[in-house]
Parts: structure tokens; sequence; C-alpha cells
């Protein structure tokens, strides 16, 4: 395959999972930095046009046949529910003119409470989406004033419904927790109104301050605190606490959901599966290489349209670092890891973490607790001793 320096190995058939990226937001929250472009009304004719090329120059790179069938979609952003009616189902006939999509057990799409509604979720589900990740980050109006949101809480709630009323029965929402004190946030009332909308599934995301963003800046004038890693590992443990005697199943360090409703297109991230990337900033692992698109939307549109492809770079996982992957990546999920795979010199490290209430040994496996997966890296990098894992896969939101 033509990659940056023609050792990059593409999967010998279609990888099973799929991620496109939207990369148009109407605006930029205070803490974000993800690859996005603002526009209240993106190009998406023009975008759609870039991703049916970049599909058919993987499709080209591969050798892969026409008609391989998928087994997720996932659509993330910026807003994809910027793309509107006419967008997803414009997505979907690009998909579908190379891929089989009448296979695809979960079409996930993400959406901003703002710019979704009934009629989009009708026309949605129409298309194939059936599961919507709501970005709602918080039922409080000063919080979201404060994270730099559009929307309300009541409109948060309202979209909900919407989605249920518009026949998306299975869908997330994304929490974000950990803010400083000043905010005044009330935690036990809000975790109330999410319980109260009986989500099937729940993201949490502590707040973390990225270089460049609004609120970096701010941070650093001294206009407003930081996050207190203190109140990020209470605040982490209490919703934890409450969730789960909610009904919620803690299965992923970052993820909840009732019984039956875990995201099938995460757990190839996690699983370490093949995973194809579409669009801007897009990450695809095609086993044993990763790659990652070009982030910015110009660059990545007139590389692709110029026929030099859309890659950015790539690199091959090696046998060690494949190894640490799996550890760390299988401890992010409550099947946690075979204890086989971890050396028998770590025994004692081991007894300390359980001793400590990190960890949790039964049935053969590995499995961190609330409190432990607050330490999961540096866990893992005592593990294998050899410093900090690797960064996560890219993708949704929600992993």
């Amino acid at each position: 395959m033509p990659g940056p320096d023609g050792t990059m190995q593409v999967a010998p058939a279609v990888p099973a999972a799929l991620y496109v990226h939207f990369p148009f937001c109407a605006r930029r929250c205070h803490y974000c930095d993800f690859a996005v472009s603002r526009s209240e009304r993106p190009p998406v004719e023009e975008w759609l046009a870039v991703v049916e090329v970049e599909l058919g120059w993987w499709f080209a790179a591969g050798g892969w046949e026409p008609g391989s069938s998928l087994d997720t979609v996932y659509v993330g952003g910026g807003t994809p529910s910027l793309l509107g009616a006419d967008g997803m189902r414009g997505l979907r006939d690009v998909l579908a003119g190379k891929l089989d999509l009448s296979s695809v057990r979960e079409w996930n799409a993400e959406a901003n409470p703002v710019s979704f509604s009934a009629a989009l979720a009708e026309a949605w589900a129409e298309s194939g989406v059936n599961r919507v990740s709501l970005g709602v980050q918080s039922f409080d109006d000063r919080v979201l004033s404060w994270l730099g949101r559009s929307h309300t809480a009541a409109r948060a709630a309202e979209a909900v419904r919407e989605a249920r009323r518009g026949g998306i029965r299975r869908f997330n929402l994304d929490i974000m927790f950990g803010l400083p004190d000043t905010v005044g946030r009330d935690l036990p009332a809000e975790l109330e109104r999410v319980a109260a909308l009986q989500p099937p599934h729940l993201s949490l995301y502590g707040l973390s301050v990225e270089p460049g963003t609004l609120l970096a800046r701010r941070i650093a004038r001294g206009v407003q605190p930081g996050p207190d890693p203190e109140k990020y590992a209470d605040e982490f443990v209490r919703i934890a606490e409450y969730l789960t005697t909610a009904g919620y199943e803690h299965y992923e360090v970052s993820n909840f959901c009732l019984p039956g409703e875990e995201s099938l297109h995460n757990q190839s991230y996690w699983n370490r599966s093949a995973c194809l990337g579409l669009g801007p900033s897009s990450h695809g692992f095609h086993p044993p290489s990763r790659c990652w698109n070009l982030r910015n939307w110009p660059a990545w549109r007139d590389s692709v349209m110029g026929g030099h492809g859309p890659l950015e770079g790539h690199e091959v996982v090696g046998a060690e670092d494949s190894r640490l992957e799996k550890v760390w990546l299988g401890l992010r999920t409550r099947n946690g890891v075979d204890s086989g795979i971890l050396e028998a010199s770590h025994q004692e490290t081991l007894s300390r973490f359980e001793s400590a209430g990190w960890i949790r040994r039964s049935e053969g496996r590995v499995r961190p607790t609330a409190r432990g997966w607050l330490r999961l890296d540096s866990i893992v990098a005592e593990l294998n001793s050899a410093g900090s894992p690797p960064a996560a896969p890219s993708g949704s939101r929600e992993t």
C-alpha cells in the first residue's frame, strides 16, 4: 500500500468496524481540542464527495472486493447532527456503493441537542442509524454555560425524548465530571435527573485542560481555576457507585449501561479488532499497523482529491507493544485480563494492588475496581516495567 514510507500494511479484508469523522461544529466549546472546523452551514456535499473518494482509495490500496459486509458504523465529530436528514442518507449511499450494509448491527451517530429533533431521528432511522450519542455533558444550565455548550438542560432532556419518539431506542448520554468548585454544580441533583430519563448507556468524561483551548487560556491567565485532581477522583467514584446502585453495569472505565446495552462499535477498539477510519483525523487499525489521517479538513480534502490519499502517518505495532496494549485495553474493561499473561514476577505487585483496593482477582482474571481505574496508567506501567502505556486508539468519544 502507498503509505508514507511504503511499509504500511492494510487488512486483507474490509474491517468489520467503520468510523467516519464529520469535522464541522457550529461553535467550539471552551474545553474542546477535537479536530473540528467551525461552520453553521457545513459543506456536506463536498465532505461526502471526499469520503467517497477516500473509500475508493482504501479499496484500491487493500485490493478489497466490493460488497463486503460491515458489523458496526460510528459517525463522530464534530457535530454529525449538522448532516441533517439528507446528509445521512448521502453517507448511506456513499457507503452502499462499496459495502453491504444489510448486516450492520449498530450504526451510531453523535448529535448535539440543539441540532437534533424527533424528525431527524426518524429520518436517520430510515437511513440505518439505530443508536445516537447525545453530547449532553450536564443537566445544569450553569455548568453548560461554563463549558460553552449551546443547549440548555431542558433542551437536553427533550432531545432524549425526541430520540425515542423518532424510533431510536438505543442511545448514549455524555456526562462530564471533575469541574472546579467555583462552577457551583449540584452533582446529586444532576444524577437524579439522569436516572429519571433512564438512558440505556452513559459515558463519563473527566474535565481535562488541553493546550490551545479557551479553557487552558483562561486558567493560564488566572481568570478561573483548573480542575482539582482529588475532586476528580472523588466524583468518579461517587458517580460509579450511584449508577451501579441504579442498575447500570460499569463495563468499561468510562462507560455504563443497562444490561445488554453495551456499545458494540467501541468494543472493536478495546478488543484490538481491525477498524477502518474515514474522514479528517480518523484513525484506523489494520493489524499490526495503526494509521491516522490528516487532521485538518482542508489538508485532508486536498490530499484525497489530489490523489495522494488521506494519511498523515502510521506505525507498526511490535510484539512487545502489542502485548502492552492487550494488558492496558483489557484492564479498561470489566472482563480484565487473564492473569496468565502477566509475568509471575508481578504477583507481589498484584497483591499490593489488591490490598489497596485497586484490583480484584477471581477465576484466573485481574479486574480493576473503580478506584483502580483512576490509576490505570500507573498500574499498567508498573506491571509491565515499560514506562507509560500507549495512547488509546482514537475514534468515537465513548472510548
